[in-house]
């Protein structure tokens, strides 16, 4: 078997840098609406009220239960079907679509942050409840204490365990895929197709995985030697 890895690079490498800069753009507003969902999840499943503890208790096992792929088929096939049926039952002429990539934003928004809000779930309560009690000796209120004396505390400690989740982020973008973003898969899949070298392709594309992957590992560990440190 003839292997000829120069001409796929030279063939395929502009195509892979559009898609990265494609994947960077998924993850990197996906991951930032992950940690918001995260928080505010987290302190909702932490607050007095019951009815908002236990939906979000079935929202958080509804998102678990359920695979990624299936969650960015719902929402790219499906949502738009309901919201289109629930205006034309309403009597409204609508027409809504959501793009791919706002389709994987979302759903890695919701997937990842239902996941990590019980990692800052955890942080939290693992705060020293002397944090709480210091600043309300202080005057500050419950929210204010939270914010300024539980918050911060919980999410440094949380920085390892988030590093494995962005890592495992910008991996899960080859799911996307199959509702055709043209992410890093897709656009070596059309080549591999094309061309023929099949071999060749998907060793540069897993490569590039690895350069992607690798630094952000590296960058996680430097990041939470540094807190630690501090």
């Amino acid at each position: 078997m003839d292997l000829n890895f120069e001409k796929a690079l030279d063939l395929l490498g502009p195509s892979l840098l559009d898609g990265i800069g494609v994947v960077l753009y998924i993850t990197l507003v996906g991951f930032v609406g992950a940690m918001i969902l995260a928080v505010l999840i987290a302190l909702g499943r932490l607050s007095k009220n019951k009815v908002l503890r236990g939906i979000l208790g079935v929202v958080i096992e509804i998102v678990r239960g359920t695979p990624l792929l299936v969650q960015f088929f719902y929402i790219y096939f499906v949502v738009p079907a309901l919201v289109k049926g629930v205006a034309d039952m309403m009597g409204y002429i609508s027409y809504f679509s959501l793009s791919a990539e706002t389709c994987g934003i979302i759903g890695f928004s919701i997937n990842y942050g239902c996941y990590m809000s019980e990692v800052v779930r955890s942080s939290i309560l693992a705060v020293d409840p002397g944090q709480r009690e210091a600043g309300l000796a202080l005057g500050f209120s419950e929210r204010k204490v939270m914010l300024h004396f539980i918050i911060p505390p919980a999410m440094r400690n949380s920085v390892p365990v988030f590093g494995n989740y962005l890592v495992m982020l910008i991996k899960d973008t080859s799911l996307l895929a199959m509702i055709s973003v043209q992410e890093l898969l897709l656009r070596t899949k059309t080549f591999a197709s094309q061309t023929f070298l099949t071999v060749e392709a998907y060793t540069i594309l897993a490569l590039v995985y690895l350069v992607l992957s690798i630094p952000l590992s590296q960058l996680s560990r430097l990041v939470e030697r540094k807190l630690n440190k501090g």
